[in-house]
């Protein structure tokens, strides 16, 4: 495919060329210069990557496409399994109240980190590696969100901790003076 499907020359000055529409190669590329490596199959006639982060494998699901192997967006995805039971629910929000650039999603038992990237109106050549490294960045951010996560005890019986007037050690207490 000729580039200038995916790329313009914005003028003659200094000025990059900006990324009008994205191939697999270029987002290939991109990963690999975040730090991964990156393993392309075709599946159906359309090039699939996959790749790894933090030991754990993600994958780009293609959106808009403008061209055979151009496309106006994508989404990386990292898919984990939920073993042993099921996640409070304060685990996403959690999440969500805390980070702006990947979301979570519970389907069944499996959870899904992605994050969107969209090239549609033009990006600078940076703009790729840049996301790709955010991308990295937000998978071990969220790993270590679960790994670390404790659910916030509410204010109420956090304050009653405080005074001394919790009702939870009440049958301790008189189990005690009955003694």
């Amino acid at each position: 495919m000729n580039t200038t499907a995916t790329q313009i020359d914005t003028s003659a000055d200094s000025q990059p060329a900006l990324l009008m529409a994205v191939t697999s190669e270029q987002v290939g590329d991109a990963i690999k210069a975040a730090g991964c490596a990156v393993t392309a199959i075709e599946q159906d006639g359309v090039l699939r990557l996959h790749s790894a982060s933090h030991g754990v494998g993600f994958q780009v699901l293609w959106g808009n496409s403008l061209a055979p192997d151009a496309y106006l967006d994508f989404t990386l995805s990292c898919p984990l399994r939920v073993q042993g039971g099921a996640l409070p629910e304060c685990v996403l929000g959690d999440w969500h109240r805390a980070k702006r650039f990947a979301r979570v999603a519970q389907h069944g038992e499996f959870l899904v980190l992605e994050m969107d990237v969209v090239i549609s109106g033009g990006v600078g050549p940076d703009y790729l590696t840049v996301a790709l490294q955010l991308w990295t960045q937000m998978m071990g951010q969220f790993f270590l969100h679960l790994r670390n996560f404790q659910p916030a005890v509410s204010d109420a019986v956090a304050g009653a901790d405080a005074t001394g007037d919790a009702t939870a050690d009440a049958p301790a207490q008189e189990e005690a003076a009955a003694a």
